[in-house]
């Protein structure tokens, strides 16, 4: 059969969407394959309750690439994102809080220690400028490690000169910071500059985000970093709504990609890659059809791709190695909750902008350090971390008039429970945990739920195809980042096979809805397409 497509996207994720754009912008003839009714991975919006919309997993907007954002047109296409009036609101047991954003954040922190308020510009000031070099670096391929002749390594050697003439833009302070954050923990960084618990919490919780360790973790302080990226309507480091919810994002993104020309098959998966002399040539569905093209783009977690898309013996032995020891599973359980009012809470029961944020309920590093250990020996932590953004305090379309809905991001949990144990046999009296958390921090939150949707891990993995409930397809940490992301190798989004491309979260520069990854992958493959 001849060849149909130059490209078959496998999954109809926001990376697989952005790649697709591009690669249809460009003059190919691109396919989206996605096993799901609807597009978007986990950035979609669904009908939880009667009458309640919420963002199903992935739940808030920062790091979404402007460039993409731009190039796709995403706002003519429907996309609007309102930036909250807080970022954060971190209420305390003892009916003290903090507020971050909006110009208040050190004033905030002065009521828990002066010395703290003086040395925020500066944290800020290192952050900001660490991520600026990291943010230009978000849009390249990472140097890839290659086996070819000079020829080969050419490429590669000047892209590892362009980045180190941009850290060599940091002053000597600033790269011996930016070493440390990939490889301390997120406590031992911020210990640096901060005596008081509230605030180490409020920036520490961003070391654990989708991550399963505990703050203490050496590693953890690139995950806070890498939360820092992003910016919302040109506001660096600002966080936001999309209205409509995520959803809203891969709609946008879905109808720039059939603007451009791509074809998109929903209800449709992925069985196999076809293999043919060594190179990828094409795909079987689910309903056994076999489609061809000039490229194949996986837009899945790599262990997936490697284990379960591709026969084992054409997979080279040092992938499949790599791929047995690639780390997934980021301890997070996932709830929507339709609410019959606003929650009151103890430390600032009035309602105003606090609710707009991000709403942290885990007052200290070492509380955050007692879940995880907890979660490690029990499979769930007894007093867990949890995160709830009201949405409907932005966006009046996600619920009923004077009703709204809440998102928990909770953490932590093992993603596969000890003693064989199974989440769908757990998940309702971990859900009923979530909720009684949220209650201790806002007398009658519980008897406000008036409907609620529960994501474990393993529900996570069998609805997104994120492997252990990982939300980033493989941990980020120090082995699996940058030009190891997925391998060795791999990092230019070319896969172990000729006619193989990977284009997910599991390739640089990492999780988070960035389409960074799509876009990158595009660059490529349009090079090696030409």
């Amino acid at each position: 059969m001849a060849t149909s497509y130059d490209a078959i996207l496998v999954g109809g994720g926001h990376n697989g969407l952005v790649c697709a754009a591009y690669l249809a912008k460009a003059g190919k003839r691109v396919l989206v394959l996605e096993r799901r009714d609807v597009v978007g991975g986990a950035a979609v919006t669904e009908e939880f309750h009667p009458g309640f919309r919420n963002s199903v997993a992935a739940y808030t907007v920062s790091l979404l690439q402007p460039k993409v954002i731009a190039d796709l047109e995403l706002p003519k296409h429907g996309l609007r994102v309102v930036q909250r009036k807080l970022n954060n609101f971190l209420p305390l047991p003892d009916g003290r809080y903090l507020e971050t954003g909006a110009g208040r954040t050190r004033e905030e922190v002065a009521k828990f220690s002066k010395k703290d308020a003086d040395a925020l510009p500066e944290y800020e000031r290192r952050l900001d400028a660490i991520a600026d070099v990291l943010r230009a670096v978000a849009l390249e391929p990472p140097p890839n490690v290659t086996d070819g002749g000079w020829l080969a390594a050419l490429p590669e050697l000047i892209r590892a000169g362009k980045l180190g003439r941009r850290v060599g833009t940091l002053d000597a302070t600033l790269r011996n910071d930016l070493l440390d954050l990939f490889t301390i923990s997120a406590s031992e960084y911020l210990d640096r500059f901060f005596e008081s618990e509230p605030i180490k919490a409020v920036l520490g919780f961003d070391g654990v985000v989708g991550n399963y360790a505990s703050p203490y973790t050496p590693g953890s302080a690139y995950v806070l970093l890498h939360h820092v990226f992003g910016e919302v309507n040109g506001v660096k480091g600002a966080w936001g709504h999309a209205i409509g919810g995520m959803g809203a994002i891969t709609q946008a993104m879905a109808k720039s990609a059939t603007a451009a020309g791509v074809e998109i098959r929903t209800g449709c998966g992925v069985r196999e890659l076809v293999v043919e002399q060594g190179r990828v040539v094409g795909v079987v569905t689910s309903d056994s059809e076999v489609l061809r093209a000039r490229s194949v783009v996986a837009n899945v977690n790599p262990k997936l791709l490697y284990e379960q898309l591709l026969a084992r013996d054409v997979v080279p032995v040092p992938t499949r190695e790599r791929m047995a020891n690639w780390r997934c599973g980021s301890g997070t359980f996932r709830m929507n909750v339709a609410l019959s009012e606003l929650p009151r809470f103890t430390a600032k029961p009035e309602q105003g902008d606090h609710l707009t944020a991000g709403i942290i309920l885990a007052p200290s590093l070492a509380y955050m350090d007692r879940a995880y250990l907890d979660a490690r020996a029990q499979g769930w932590s007894r007093e867990p971390i949890v995160e709830m953004l009201i949405p409907s305090t932005l966006d009046d379309s996600l619920a009923p008039a004077g009703r709204h809905v809440a998102s928990l991001f909770c953490q932590h949990v093992a993603p596969t429970l000890p003693n064989g144990a199974s989440w769908d046999a757990h998940r309702e009296e971990v859900a009923d945990l979530m909720i009684d958390t949220v209650d201790a921090f806002a007398p009658g939150f519980k008897a406000s739920v008036l409907g609620r949707q529960i994501k474990s891990p393993l529900d996570l993995e069998r609805d997104f195809g994120l492997i252990g409930g990982d939300i980033f397809h493989g941990a980020l940490s120090l082995n699996q980042l940058f030009s190891a992301r997925p391998m060795l190798g791999q990092a230019n989004y070319r896969g172990a096979l000729p006619g193989l491309y990977l284009c997910g979260a599991g390739t640089h520069p990492g999780g988070g809805v960035t389409g960074a990854p799509g876009h990158n992958a595009a660059k490529v493959i349009l090079r090696d397409l030409r």
